[in-house]
């Protein structure tokens, strides 16, 4: 019995053909240099699509949004843009609790551990890595805690709130600076809470 092709046009838009067993990693290819060429801003799916030779649905079949082929091509451990929703959905007064104790939460995993500390050191100082990052963070997670703030000086306050949990970051799992790396979770918790809390609402 002859083998039924199923023709093009009622293939699911999107999904890999023969041939295409590589598309993946193509894309990841293109993703980067889209990234790297344009920013995180600047770049597209669209444009990616195009680099790798794919179709724009292909591109969001294997990876979802643009937030999603980032954090997949440059290796990132975590997603804190996916958790905000959730941190800021509690009550406004324990946000900065929340948004410390979950990254010093997902930090102790070792997993998530020896992964982002390769990626800091990878990124820091570095003429490609450094910017994306930023541009990344400012667009998926800066920018939604702008939206909750109703004051005039919200960019400001969300900056300082990165600094403060990017320097905490490097100085407990990079640097381990003593007395910091040592601390429980717990005290961090409630000693660098209320530092991201008056940022954001005092």
């Amino acid at each position: 019995m002859a083998e039924y092709v199923v023709p093009a046009s009622k293939r699911r838009r999107g999904r890999p053909r023969a041939g295409q067993s590589d598309a993946r990693e193509r894309i990841l290819t293109a993703a980067m240099d889209e990234f790297g060429e344009l920013g995180y801003d600047g770049a597209t799916m669209r444009g990616i699509a195009a680099r790798a030779g794919v179709d724009a649905a292909l591109v969001h079949h294997y990876f979802g949004t643009k937030a999603d082929l980032f954090g997949e091509a440059v290796g990132a451990p975590m997603r804190p843009d996916l958790a905000l929703p959730e941190i800021l959905a509690g009550p406004t007064d324990e946000i900065g609790a929340r948004i410390v104790r979950y990254l010093l939460v997902t930090w102790e995993d070792p997993d998530v551990r020896r992964r982002g500390v390769a990626l800091l050191r990878t990124a820091i100082g570095n003429k490609l890595t450094t910017p994306l990052l930023a541009g990344f963070l400012s667009r998926e997670l800066l920018s939604r805690i702008v939206g909750t703030l109703q004051v005039e000086d919200a960019d400001l306050r969300a900056s300082l709130v990165a600094s403060q949990v990017a320097g905490l970051i490097v100085a407990r799992y990079v640097l381990r600076l003593p007395g910091l790396a040592e601390a429980s979770v717990d005290e961090l918790v409630g000693r660098v809470g209320p530092t991201l809390q008056r940022y954001l609402f005092g």
